[in-house]
């Protein structure tokens, strides 16, 4: 079956781009990803440091037809597609500071010596690569969570080769940026095993299956990650699956904030869940604000939502879901759709944005579908009556990758209160502020609870995501000179150290 490159905005296949892989081609590549193995190691931290700049390099030479590709198979727009490229070659530069730096190692020592518990061996502790790593590109990021994505990035400065399975939503993309990874792999002499590229749903079931491959990074839905993540744990030998999944974000006003920055929130919320195309798993979809200033925010959202215009959606299943996402709503009791939503002719995958508007009560009918993700740019607004109310419902909000909080600086008690109960259900905490921005940093959680994610104690984005593909090992007795140089005493370690538990820097 071939598989095509399709343009959001007319629905017309525009190149046929690859054939899907075949099992047989499914299992040399991760066959030829374990041969590599060996030499990722051999380059050391600062070779695949090296290596992992060269990639940015790569990819920022083929810059314009990248954005170019990306933007006529996601209809993304351009000034998006290259903050994005922007941001993808930035954290495969980060993540080359990362090895040299040195601390992911978690390199700790214990001499030998007398304890209370008697002889202590001679102990040394570090992390070490897992093997190869089979990669899910996104469809709503096709180049900062696809190909060249955060996962390739952390996998790669682990040591670990990557066979990475396209997206059906930017083939082209995939290919051309795969392209821009296997040139930089081989300026350093590496095998072309090191990253390997399938297409094809089923390539990406053989993938999980592999007996090769280690660990799998995947960014997508709820129903795709989970049936994936039951593969990866039904293995004869289990693999660690590290999805991140649906989120349905909420977003709390406070009745100080109502009142003082109503018309603000409002233009922020609905930004914030058109942003993309509300395509971004950060998305707040839900809303909540305060009984006695409800007619004020929501003149003021209607207002904004009427500003905005139309989208482009990435795919027809996506579109399609959106749509059924948005009739589903305004179906269901005691929820009111108060702007947009209206279904589009237009010829390409186009919609348009949806406002809805409820109640705790409703939220918390047991057939609600007001907590469900809907995909795309439409916002639910909860009304809630006091504290007490908000709290309850915000006790039956799964788990989510963000939340947010707008409260003026004399609602403490109350902003207390509500920290508490958004840390317990999500990963990154927001003040004042909206959750569809995520920085590439060292402090950087993107995560949470499940079903924001199937790995509640890891990030995907950020320097500390190298930690899902390392494992740690500990070498006791051996002789000095077989160490490697981390582990020494010597000055030829360049890492940080904890010794005797105490850190050395």
């Amino acid at each position: 079956m071939n598989i095509t490159s399709i343009n959001p905005k007319t629905a017309a296949i525009e190149e046929d781009v690859a054939e899907e892989s075949t099992p047989e081609e499914v299992d040399e590549l991760c066959r030829s990803a374990a041969a590599a193995a060996p030499f990722l190691h051999e380059l050391r931290r600062a070779g695949r440091a090296s290596l992992l700049r060269s990639i940015a390099e790569e990819l920022e030479a083929s810059r314009d037809r990248i954005v170019a590709i990306a933007d006529r198979e996601t209809a993304l727009g351009t000034t998006r597609l290259q903050g994005e490229l922007t941001r993808t070659c930035y954290q495969l530069r980060l993540f080359a500071e990362v090895l040299e730096e040195g601390s992911y190692l978690e390199v700790t020592i214990d001499h030998r010596g007398e304890t209370d518990m008697g002889p202590r061996p001679d102990l040394r502790r570090m992390l070490v690569p897992l093997g190869p790593v089979a990669v899910f590109g996104a469809s709503n990021f096709p180049l900062a969570f696809s190909v060249p994505g955060g996962d390739t990035a952390a996998a790669l400065a682990a040591g670990c080769p990557v066979v990475v399975k396209a997206h059906p939503a930017h083939p082209a993309t995939s290919r051309l940026t795969y392209d821009c990874l296997a040139r930089a792999v081989s300026g350093h002499g590496g095998p072309t095993g090191t990253v390997g590229l399938v297409f094809g749903q089923r390539a990406g079931q053989l993938l999980v299956q592999d007996p090769h491959i280690t660990a799998v990074g995947f960014t997508g839905s709820e129903a795709g990650g989970r049936a994936l993540f039951d593969l990866a744990s039904a293995r004869p030998d289990p693999i660690p699956f590290y999805g991140e999944l649906g989120s349905i974000n909420s977003l709390v006003v406070t009745p100080g904030a109502a009142r003082k920055r109503a018309e603000d929130i409002a233009a922020g919320y609905v930004a914030s869940i058109t942003l993309g195309g509300g395509q971004f798993c950060t998305k707040p979809g839900l809303a909540f604000v305060p009984a006695d200033d409800a007619a004020h925010m929501r003149k003021a959202l209607i207002d904004a939502v009427r500003e905005t215009e139309k989208v482009w959606l990435l795919s027809e299943g996506i579109r399609s879901a959106y749509l059924d996402g948005v009739e589903s709503l305004a179906g269901q009791f005691g929820v009111e759709l108060v702007a947009g939503g209206a279904p589009t002719t237009d010829e390409g995958f186009s919609a348009q944005p949806a406002l809805f508007w409820t109640t705790t009560e409703e939220l918390r009918a047991a057939d609600s579908k007001v907590a469900e993700e809907c995909f795309g740019p439409a916002g639910v607004v909860v009304q809630y009556a006091d504290a007490d109310d908000l709290a309850a419902a915000l006790n039956t909000m799964p788990g989510a990758l963000a939340a947010s909080i707008h409260a003026e600086d004399d609602e403490n008690e109350l902003s207390s209160r509500l920290i508490k109960l958004l840390l317990a259900r999500t990963g990154r905490l927001v003040w004042n502020g909206f959750p569809t921005g995520v920085a590439v940093s060292w402090a950087m959680t993107h995560g949470g609870p499940y079903p924001s994610s199937t790995s509640v104690l890891h990030t995907s984005v950020g320097a500390t995501s190298i930690r899902r593909f390392l494992r740690p090992v500990t070498l006791q007795s051996v002789p000095a000179q077989l160490l490697p140089a981390e582990l020494r005493d010597d000055a030829s370690s360049d890492v940080p150290q904890r010794i005797n538990g105490v850190p050395r820097h």
